[in-house]
């Protein structure tokens, strides 16, 4: 799986220009296109630096999904699905990967910085543009909601991410997190990978449900709705599971969604 985050009130950091153009990134020598046609994004440098270098897990990282994840992430996507129609449209997620819930939940925009992953994605058919959560790659205002699903424990700055996530959202936006938290069930066992040096969680830091709450707050969003899934502890994943509305502590997926304080 990939990763996700919290906040506490703070503006985002308003910007020189709210109309940004992006710079195209290349493949060694094959230039790889991206969507830029219906928005417009920075003309800052697109970084690829990152502790956990995706490139090198992609193949690994994608037959995830269609392996012993399979399951896993039926169970999560039908509990993504109790949110999506009152999430305003369009959407964009920030860590896009491969593009696996992206395609599955309608997401049309992404943003990753794995080249590979996000060729991929736009194999899947998502918009992908490539760069960091942090870089101001998109204008104010062009999204009416912003997942980060399962990302926000792979963020250098997980902060940075959420602020810059607000200022792309309109001022109805929603921001919608997908997360395996520290003290879940799921969360534990992965932390164990992380202490084992698994290739992809010994990079990873998990948050606890008070944690990210406050990087939300901090970060100007209100939580406004939480559902939990995947009750089913790790090695007991057996069957499809019915999502859960509010906080459950046992739950080894919690999306929580919010909107942005005072608009704007």
């Amino acid at each position: 799986m990939a990763a996700e985050g919290p906040r506490g009130h703070q503006e985002a950091t308003p910007r020189a220009s709210e109309l940004r153009t992006q710079k195209p990134y290349s493949d060694s020598e094959k230039e790889v296109n991206l969507c830029t046609e219906h928005l417009p994004v920075t003309d800052g440098s697109l970084m690829q630096i990152n502790p956990l270098n995706f490139d090198t897990v992609a193949l690994p990282y994608d037959a995830w999904f269609e392996d012993e994840g399979k399951l896993i992430f039926a169970i999560e996507t039908k509990a993504f699905q109790q949110l999506l129609p009152s999430l305003p449209r369009p959407w964009l997620e920030v860590g896009v990967g491969s593009g696996r819930f992206a395609k599955e939940l309608g997401i049309e925009t992404g943003v990753d910085p794995s080249i590979k992953l996000l060729k991929m994605a736009r194999s899947r058919g998502i918009c992908g543009f490539l760069g960091r959560g942090e870089e101001e790659i998109f204008s104010k205002g062009s999204f009416g909601a912003a997942f980060l699903i399962v990302t926000l424990c792979f963020l250098e700055s997980p902060l940075a991410v959420l602020r810059e996530t607000r200022w792309v959202l309109r001022p109805e936006g929603k921001i919608v997190l997908g997360l395996v938290l520290r003290d879940s069930p799921w969360g534990q066992f992965y932390s164990q990978k992380k202490q084992e040096g698994h290739r992809f969680y010994a990079h990873a830091t998990f948050y606890s449900y008070d944690e990210v709450i406050r990087l939300l707050s901090q970060a100007g969003f209100r939580v406004e709705r939480i559902i939990s899934t995947l009750l089913q502890g790790p090695g007991e994943v057996q069957a499809i599971e019915q999502p859960h509305e509010g906080f459950f502590p046992d739950a080894g997926f919690t999306i929580i969604a919010g909107g942005k304080r005072g608009g704007v």
